[in-house]
């Protein structure tokens, strides 16, 4: 759980840094997706440009700081047993991922490019929570 934690943080980092290239959109989102680039939504509108941005930016935040939480969760609550902290280490990533999720398939945003590591991260916390649900379960704890 705690390693699926650090991969959302290491998404986040990719999220933030493409902002400031010239890929400017996401990872796995190209023309296919979106038909204009960096250069073409700055010239068409320079205050577009910069919601955009802005919006990569505090999203980026969010997601580090949501793998933050589960990562830091994980491991210092659930090692420990800690039931609260197993519950709240899942709610987080299931509320956040419930709620981003379904606006990519709608409008073709979906692709492997975009959303395959955080399908890789979602099956490795997937694993460390029946992992950790099976050790857990025979314990009980005040």
């Amino acid at each position: 759980m705690a390693l699926a934690g650090l991969g959302f943080i290491g998404y986040g980092v990719i999220f933030f840094v493409l902002n400031f290239t010239d890929t400017f959109l996401e990872l796995g989102i190209g023309p296919e997706q979106v038909d204009k680039g960096k250069e073409q939504i700055e010239a068409f509108s320079p205050s577009l440009y910069h919601y955009v941005s802005h919006l990569h930016i505090a999203l980026s935040g969010f997601i580090v700081a949501a793998g933050l939480a589960v990562a830091a969760l994980s491991w210092y609550g659930v090692r420990r047993g800690e039931r609260w902290a197993f519950v709240t280490a899942i709610a987080v990533p299931v509320v956040a991922l419930g709620v981003a999720l379904p606006a990519h398939y709608p409008w073709g945003l979906a692709t492997l490019g975009h959303l395959g590591l955080i399908y890789l991260a979602v099956v490795i916390f997937l694993v460390g929570v029946v992992i950790t649900f099976s050790a857990m379960r025979g314990r009980v704890k005040a």
